[in-house]
């Protein structure tokens, strides 16, 4: 992981260097790919009051990269505050990468499952009959409402000119349809 610590309108002192340095270590324990993080202290004066702005900007493989800018009265209670919430941001990241890990083909144990659709489908056999689409080939949303205009069916399922499944139907107000 590169870092760097620029500062705009200050000097950095070796002490403010090394809370950021401990601050951006504490990054690695999320385990995700760090590209790089750098690290921009500015300090302002407005009408007579200092102020200082903390920005990290952190790159992430496979991510874009997270911007975050913190300003406060007090440059380390800005720093500890823009560290907090890009812990927040990585651990959310860390979990929703965790928690997404594809399940091996083996672990599954697909027998029992299709013995409960086997079953359910025994039981619903006699009422219901399935059906094949009379056209796969696309329409426009025109073509299909003129065909639900010409005959008294309730609803037209079909496909759009981008391959989209579409219904049409009419609702209960005379001469209007909707569109899902």
């Amino acid at each position: 992981m590169n870092t760097s610590i620029v500062g705009r309108h200050i000097e950095l002192t070796d002490a403010i260097k090394e809370h950021i340095n401990s601050s951006i270590e504490a990054f690695t324990k999320y385990n995700l790919d760090i590209i790089s993080v750098n690290s921009i202290v500015s300090q302002e004066s407005k009408n007579g009051k200092i102020g200082f702005t903390f920005e990290f900007t952190i790159n992430i493989a496979h991510l874009d990269t997270v911007v975050i800018k913190q300003k406060d009265k007090d440059l380390y209670s800005a720093i500890d505050i823009a560290v907090d919430r890009a812990s927040k941001f990585l651990r959310r990241h860390h979990d929703k990468v965790a928690g997404h890990k594809a399940t091996k083909l083996s672990e599954v144990v697909l027998s029992e499952v299709e013995d409960e659709i086997a079953k359910e489908l025994e039981k619903l056999e006699n009422e219901i009959v399935p059906v094949k689409l009379k056209s796969y080939k696309p329409l426009d949303i025109e073509e299909a409402l003129d065909a639900l205009k010409s005959n008294d069916d309730m609803f037209k399922v079909f496909y759009d000119k981008d391959n989209n499944l579409r219904v049409l139907y009419k609702l209960k107000t005379q001469g209007q349809f909707g569109l899902y």
